[in-house]
């Protein structure tokens, strides 16, 4: 591994990270019966960390039990038994790596056939043209709802605290519930919570403040940011920058930057405007214009599958290189770069015209390899996206029974 991706990176709050390779979060949507991770998921993670990352982020963790981004999403709240947890965070551990947990909700963006809720700033469905119908149409959150909220982020981080976990990811991108408040286009409140940038943030900046006063000075706590929505009229660049500068004297250790949501999938290569157009790297000149102005350490994710990407991406001014796709096909590739600038992954492009169709068979590919580190066999990058959305479908028609049960269940010993 070259000199400057194997560099220590100290943050902040004094926590160093061994190297700047992360492994960025992937929702895997595999949770065992309780939403809860299970042996799966240890062997998944401690495959990482042998694999040579400086840190790993967990994929979604949902701070509230009705509202989950699908229904084989962990859970981690005042009710969910902590020893999980913590051999999930040990397993991390054991090759060497950082543990954080990302926490989140997922807003409107939410199955229409989840029970449970979907809250949203303003009561606008998402719009992913004829597969609209497939996501819930949301309610407006109440002031009432919105306090609680912001105690549940701060609730699930000092638990991943307790637990063992080294920091916890604020996801305030990708579309789900603190993105929506951001942006201008969803977020149509007159009151506190909506209007200018400052009233949008107002969420994301009263969760970070509470999650910084429940965990203390030397946790970390990192947010993911979108650079911008990438929909005409949407949250942009200018406000990303905007809400760092916000977010610099919160205590916040690292700002991950990506891009998108379910209507504009960006994250996966397929902006709605089409201004993603590079194969890796996907956001690298806009974290370059953000960094500049930024004083806090900055972490770029998107499509990175090669070192001289990877050293590009940290010559640009950014502290951190988050990996997702490449690191579930190959989860060796941090400790194969330090032999060879030659090792990478390559996947077959996805042809579907559908842009929320491609996006979700990209993503079920890639929880197919995640599914098969976790049962210890070898990753299989050749499956057919078809195929592979077809698998996953499957599973998460049994997922969605238990997670019914489970939740049906939960409110009734309530």
């Amino acid at each position: 591994m070259s000199s400057t991706v194997s560099r220590p990176f100290t943050l902040p709050n004094g926590q160093v990270l061994p190297n700047r390779l992360v492994k960025a979060a992937m929702e895997e949507n595999m949770a065992a019966t309780g939403q809860l991770p299970d042996a799966q998921f240890r062997r998944l993670y401690q495959r990482w960390s042998n694999g040579g990352v400086g840190l790993i982020i967990t994929g979604n963790v949902m701070v509230h039990a009705e509202a989950l981004t699908g229904p084989g999403g962990i859970v981690l709240d005042a009710d969910s038994p902590l020893e999980p947890f913590r051999q999930w965070a040990d397993a991390a551990h054991a090759g060497g790596a950082k543990i954080w947990m990302q926490i989140n909700h997922p807003g409107r963006q939410v199955r229409a056939d989840m029970p449970g809720v979907a809250w949203a700033p303003s009561a606008i469905r998402v719009d992913i043209g004829k597969q609209s119908k497939r996501i819930a149409q949301p309610i407006e959150m109440t002031a009432e709802q919105i306090t609680a909220t912001i105690a549940r982020f701060a609730d699930t981080a000092r638990r991943a605290q307790e637990v063992g976990f080294d920091g916890v990811e604020i996801h305030a991108a990708h579309g789900y519930l603190l993105s929506q408040f951001l942006s201008p286009l969803v977020n149509k409140r007159t009151d506190a919570w909506g209007g200018t940038l400052e009233n949008r943030a107002r969420l994301l900046v009263s969760i970070v403040s509470a999650v910084r006063a429940a965990v203390g000075a030397q946790f970390a706590v990192a947010v993911k940011l979108n650079s911008a929505d990438f929909q005409r009229g949407g949250f942009d660049a200018d406000d990303a920058r905007n809400v760092i500068q916000m977010l610099e004297p919160l205590g916040v250790d690292v700002v991950e930057l990506s891009g998108g949501s379910y209507e504009s999938p960006a994250m996966s290569g397929r902006a709605a405007d089409d201004r993603t157009i590079a194969r890796e790297a996907y956001f690298l000149e806009l974290a370059t214009q953000l960094a500049q102005s930024s004083s806090l350490p900055l972490m770029l994710t998107g499509g990175i599958a090669r070192r001289p990407v990877a050293e590009e991406v940290l010559a640009s001014g950014i502290d951190l290189v988050g990996m997702g796709t490449a690191l579930a096909v190959d989860p060796d590739l941090p400790n194969k770069w330090r032999h060879s600038d030659e090792a990478q992954v390559q996947l077959k492009p996805i042809n579907i015209d559908d842009k929320a169709v491609a996006s979700a068979a990209s993503m079920a590919r890639v929880r197919q390899q995640l599914r098969r580190l976790g049962r210890g066999r070898a990753p299989q990058p050749g499956i057919h996206p078809k195929i592979a959305l077809a698998k996953e479908t499957v599973l998460q028609r049994r997922a969605l029974r238990r997670y019914t049960t489970w939740l049906r269940l939960r409110k009734a010993v309530r």
